[in-house]
């Protein structure tokens, strides 16, 4: 089997999602900036990122995560990077001919080398997996990738493509990128029993639910933010509980809610780390105090049972 290095996330991985988007690129370098100084070593965008700003076409994160490379002489060896395929409009799927150029386009934006993780953004059912995958070993065995993603995809499928690439003796599948977090559990049923069983590490994206597990989002209360409004999750009173149980245990430990609410998620077997985002340097350090705080097993039981659905 093609050889891949395990890698070593670190107990939290930067979101480069607002980069580009809500983050300016001088804003954008400062938490970067934060976040190599606190010990964080790695960072995840998309080549898509932020296509959903107007005027923007994809690419402007790892446009500037590149920028700030160029500026930052070294850094580029201290910290790792990921990246994704197939949601760029001009760069769409899994084909093999279009994982080779948007990984090449990547690595011009990035200016860099090479991409610590390659995530398919999404399943291609359009691209047979033998062609999707073999793309990625191409790459892998290139020197371009070290290691293999996938996102988005049903457990049935992770399960296909681990199969084929174990058949094929492919590079294999070392990471999987989901939406789990306190009050989206849906990845327990079926993918995370199974990317466990696969020796797959989960790296969930939207661990805060676009700010809602910051504590931000109150009863009346409208928050000062230009993240994706995320107060529906108040129509659920369960959530709002949710809040409650949240706000003791982060006074007990003197921590955010955010710390606990990333602190739960990194407790969940099979999770290596979760992603979160920074829209300004400041916001960081509520985030970053998640790495060292642990729960009690009555702390994590607690939130657990109180975001059953």
């Amino acid at each position: 089997m093609t050889q891949t290095t395990t890698l070593d996330v670190g107990p939290l991985v930067l979101g480069g999602n607002v980069f580009g988007a809500t983050a300016d690129r001088d804003t954008s370098f400062r938490t970067l900036d934060a976040f190599v100084a606190a010990g964080g070593t790695t960072i995840d965008t998309a080549d898509s990122y932020s296509i959903w700003i107007e005027g923007n076409v994809g690419g402007e994160s790892e446009t500037i995560i590149g920028e700030w490379f160029a500026a930052r002489p070294g850094v580029r060896d201290r910290v790792q990077i990921a990246t994704k395929v197939f949601s760029l409009p001009a760069r769409p799927g899994l084909s093999a001919a279009n994982v080779a150029a948007a990984l090449d386009d990547s690595l011009r934006r990035l200016q860099t080398d090479r991409v610590d993780i390659y995530y398919a953004h999404r399943d291609d059912a359009d691209v047979a997996q033998d062609e999707s995958f073999g793309a990625f070993d191409a790459a892998v065995r290139a020197g371009k990738v070290r290691t293999v993603g996938v996102s988005n995809f049903l457990a049935a499928r992770v399960r296909s493509a681990a199969e084929l690439i174990a058949a094929n003796d492919f590079a294999p599948i070392s990471f999987s990128q989901d939406h789990y977090n306190l009050v989206e559990r849906d990845l327990e049923r079926e993918v995370l029993p199974e990317l466990r069983a696969l020796g797959i590490a989960e790296l969930p994206y939207f661990g805060l639910a676009s700010g809602f597990l910051t504590g931000k989002f109150r009863p009346g209360v409208e928050p000062d933010t230009k993240r994706p409004h995320s107060a529906h999750y108040l129509d659920d009173e369960r959530n709002v509980a949710l809040l409650d149980v949240l706000d003791g245990i982060a006074s007990a430990h003197d921590v955010s809610v955010a710390a606990v609410s990333l602190a739960w998620l990194r407790a969940q077997p099979g999770v290596a780390a979760p992603i979160a985002s920074a829209r300004l340097p400041e916001q960081l350090p509520a985030l970053w105090e998640s790495t060292t705080l642990t729960l009690t097993d009555a702390e994590l039981a607690s939130l657990t049972d109180a975001s059953a659905r």
